[in-house]
């Protein structure tokens, strides 16, 4: 533990009971229900920043429901985790008031868990529409993971701006094109927007409650579902829980290569969405060429994983397989290819006065703001806040390859564009260090025992921002509880806020400078 970690808890105005916590850089607190909201908003004022938040019931192991808050302390590479026994009770002191980035955490606990936050500002449904009954909690333990759902018929519950001249406008839930799922509700005066409710969770799939009881490999196989495109930051975060949680450490040449992977996933991710802005903007040449460099990166993770979208590879204790050492060699060429194209592709569509101008202004968004919500990644560093776990926490090989911090500070989708042309280049540079310096060895090892009732965090940094994985397992090594924190659910309350003082027109555009993944927020 850092030293200016111990003088924080220290003096702590709250009581706290120091756990063992079986991963490194982890310190695990016990804290009276009472005094957690307290707790959380003292260490938020010396400098963390809320990692996660999970919902337990430990009734079959003689407890009763629980609530635990995860901090990150980027400037010493730590965590500090605060687990709270209701004590018979299912209620506790909000966070929400003193800690903004908690709203969703909280109401998603009172959903699925029954866990109330006392004196939250919005304590409306999240993940449960109003279609399921009340007293319905579906990760209570007893609760049948396979059986239907009861279902009913309720009001569709949204968020209401009254006044002269206000009208609403509802998009979706159902959207032209492949868009998944989701109802935003515009409230305008004009074209100008008031108020942008955003509803999700249309793709609920219960993963959480899908892995309890498995063994860490099988459910791996679920998790790195969870999202096709962040499929790689998804398997490394969850494998990396379980290897910290049974204090393994993998191999060398098995941290490089998930460091590849992951960059990989980048790039095709970035070169994308660049494309998907173009078309936001009606640049349908720009739209159409980052469609192909997109398309020429998946078929080269094909070539070298026999996915396009990189899945099966990562395993617990490093890879299922090594790579060929021939197709990398082979991907290291035609990266080189890519890389000069993917250049001139940057340089032809900011060379578009129109499109630039375009860019700028809509969807703003300030550092105080993104902070005070949890944004990270891309829609973070637009905004001049430089957090990335790649370097704060530096997981996989990031460490030895170090990656150059790309931030932007116009907070606008402009801002959000350029970290992402920034980042790909970062990107290549990357794989390049990684092919040349590619250590030797086994990609693999076994995992080992893991500890009976352990938890764990493991995390990775995604293209939209860091996925984070707060894995508890019970006595006989099996999934007790999973908590998948992805990139999207941080980000996605920052789109219903960059949208307002906008044009309605401006949605589609910010949305997609977002470009936020639906199924790993819903999950």
């Amino acid at each position: 533990m850092h030293t200016q970690t111990k003088a924080m808890l220290e003096q702590c105005p709250v009581p706290l009971d120091l756990r063992r916590a079986v991963a490194p850089n982890e310190t695990l607190l016990a804290c009276p229900a009472a005094d957690i909201a307290r707790a959380a908003a003292y260490f938020v004022s010396r400098g963390a920043e809320l990692a996660t938040m999970v919902g337990l019931d430990l009734e079959p192991l003689g407890g009763g429901l629980a609530i635990e808050a995860a901090f990150s302390l980027p400037a010493f590479d730590e965590f500090i985790r605060v687990q709270a026994d209701l004590e018979g009770g299912a209620s506790y002191p909000a966070l929400t008031p003193a800690i903004p980035a908690a709203q969703w955490y909280e109401r998603e606990a009172k959903d699925l868990l029954g866990i109330d936050p006392v004196g939250h500002p919005d304590p409306r449904r999240l993940v449960l529409h109003e279609s399921y009954p009340h007293g319905y909690h579906p990760l209570r333990k007893h609760v049948d993971g396979v059986a239907q759902a009861p279902i009913d018929a309720r009001r569709f519950d949204h968020f209401e701006v009254h006044g002269e001249g206000v009208y609403e406008l509802p998009v979706g839930p159902i959207h032209a094109g492949v868009i998944e799922p989701g109802h935003f509700r515009f409230s305008n005066i004009g074209d100008l927007v008031l108020f942008l409710d955003a509803r999700l969770f249309y793709t609920h799939r219960g993963v959480e409650k899908i892995v309890e009881g498995m063994a860490p490999g099988r459910a791996l196989f679920t998790v790195e579902r969870t999202c096709a495109a962040c499929t790689v930051s998804h398997g490394v975060a969850f494998a990396s829980a379980v290897e910290r949680a049974a204090q393994v450490e993998i191999p060398s040449r098995a941290r490089w290569l998930r460091t590849l992977l992951l960059e990989l996933e980048r790039l095709y991710n970035h070169v994308g969405d660049i494309g998907n802005i173009c078309a936001g903007t009606g640049l349908h040449a720009g739209t159409a060429r980052g469609a192909i460099l997109k398309e020429r990166l998946q078929r080269l993770n094909e070539a070298l994983t026999g996915h396009r979208f990189l899945m099966g590879v990562v395993d617990i204790g490093g890879l299922r397989t090594d790579l060929d050492a021939r197709a990398l060699n082979e991907q290291g060429r035609a990266l080189a290819s890519i890389h000069a194209d993917f250049s001139m592709y940057a340089d032809g569509i900011f060379g578009v006065d129109s499109f630039v101008h375009r860019l700028k202004g809509p969807g703003r968004l300030d550092a105080a703001l993104v902070t005070a919500l949890g944004g990270t990644g891309v829609a973070a560093r637009a905004s001049g806040v430089a957090t990335d776990y790649r370097t704060q926490h530096p997981h996989a090989a990031y460490a030895t390859v170090q990656p150059r911090p790309v931030v932007e500070t116009g907070g606008d989708v402009f801002a959000r564009t350029m970290v992402r042309v920034r980042e790909a280049e970062e990107s290549f540079r990357l794989v390049r260090a990684i092919l040349d310096g590619l250590p030797g060895g086994a990609a693999r090892t076994e995992a080992g025992r893991l500890p009976p009732r352990a938890a764990a965090l493991g995390y990775a940094e995604s293209p939209r921002g860091a996925n984070v994985h707060w894995v508890m397992f019970d006595d006989g090594g099996r999934i007790y509880r999973l908590r998948i924190r992805s990139a999207a659910y941080a980000n996605w309350p920052l789109v219903a806020r960059a949208v307002p003082g906008n044009m309605v027109p401006d949605f589609p555009l910010i949305n997609k400078s977002f470009e936020l993944c639906y199924a790993c927020c819903d999950r």
